[in-house]
């Protein structure tokens, strides 16, 4: 299969530096505060042609109450689009799961079929506990199975029929949501921990980790292959993480040390306070990939974790030259990874900086 390239919509706001998001962006101090993009709907529309134009696939659309709600701003997005899809993050449990299939039947058809779902359980109890969820982590992912289950069942019941349910966190009856002459979208799904492996295995189309080394992605992958497999299912896999491709190796990692310096001690000290008290276990290895030390934070060829010391989520970039960036995203291809969800600050900036360099190698590789 080809590489599937996506950026990002940085709906939190965007920066010439680090942006923090989550929790931690009210710690963004200094140059990021000072300089700070708000997530206008004129910015983000920007942005969203930006990745057109470049021949970006999609653009994820992250949720949390530090960002705009992703289903109303993709939903006024797409009038400005008209080729580039909208990976939709939002979190299950908050809304009916039939009420969420017909959202995304109504997206399906105002913007010609250019919805993705991405299905985000939740990781931080005190973002939970704002929308009035208190349930348990591995009771958080089974809900989320259950949630995919009536997704997938009232979304594809035949004409003439209905779907019935009836779990532990939902009892549904009757329902059916027409799609008319489009699919309903791909689901999208990340997690590391044996919970939400399953729920990958057994539910989602593609599944998505963070940026960690090649070594780590190829143990995930080669479980999750095999779970899938003894399901009867075949998983497609992505990846999310942050680029610096600059013409020269030199520059890139010049960038990468510009954007450290702009960090103060303090704000890593703070941000990883409010990492620590995350129950999601991918927060947890990309917290590990540094330990909150600005020391030796090139894990791998060209794998940067400085972005975790500050941000929740993603926590790495590719740095390097035009080429070394192909080179790496051709080596996590080879491991089976499909789709490339990227961004960089400014996304505007960055997005030109990618795609005419390591995306046009990519290409040129017929890669892409």
């Amino acid at each position: 299969m080809s590489i599937h390239l996506h950026w990002y919509l940085p709906t939190n706001g965007d920066s010439r530096d680090i942006v923090g998001s989550g929790d931690d962006s009210h710690l963004a101090v200094g140059p990021s505060a000072s300089r700070i993009r708000p997530p206008t709907i004129e910015y983000l529309t920007e942005v969203a042609r930006t990745a057109e134009l470049l021949g970006f696939e999609a653009v994820l659309t992250p949720t949390g109450t530090w960002c705009e709600d992703a289903w109303i701003t993709t939903a006024a997005l797409s009038q400005a689009t008209t080729r580039l899809k909208f990976l939709v993050a939002f979190r299950p449990g908050f809304i009916s799961p039939t009420l969420a299939a017909h959202q995304a039947a109504t997206f399906q058809r105002i913007s010609g079929g250019r919805l993705l779902l991405n299905i985000v359980t939740g990781g931080d109890p005190v973002e939970q506990a704002r929308f009035g969820d208190h349930l348990s982590h591995d009771e958080r992912y089974r809900r989320t199975g259950e949630f995919l289950d009536v997704v997938r069942g009232v979304s594809t019941a035949p004409a003439g029929t209905t779907f019935d349910f009836d779990g532990q966190h939902y009892r549904i009856s009757g329902a059916r949501i027409d799609f008319g002459d489009w699919d309903p979208p791909q689901i999208f799904f990340g997690g590391a921990s044996p919970a939400a492996e399953e729920v990958a295995a057994r539910s989602v189309d593609t599944y998505l980790a963070w940026g960690e080394t090649p070594a780590q992605i190829a143990e995930r992958l080669q479980r999750l292959r095999a779970r899938s497999t003894a399901l009867g299912r075949t998983l497609q896999f992505g990846i999310r993480l942050h680029v610096i491709s600059r013409d020269t190796s030199e520059q890139a990692w010049a960038h990468a040390e510009r954007l450290l310096g702009a960090i103060s001690e303090e704000r890593i000290r703070s941000a990883q306070e409010v990492l620590a008290r995350t129950e999601s276990v991918g927060q947890q290895r990309m917290t590990a990939l540094h330990e909150g030390s600005t020391a030796d934070l090139e894990i791998s060829p060209n794998l940067w974790a400085g972005y975790g010391l500050v941000r929740g989520g993603a926590g790495t970039a590719l740095v390097g030259s035009h080429t070394e960036v192909a080179d790496r995203i051709s080596e996590y291809h080879e491991l089976g990874i499909d789709h490339f969800i990227l961004s960089g600050q400014p996304h505007v900036e960055e997005a030109f900086w990618f795609a005419e360099g390591a995306g046009s190698i990519l290409r040129a590789r017929g890669l892409v």
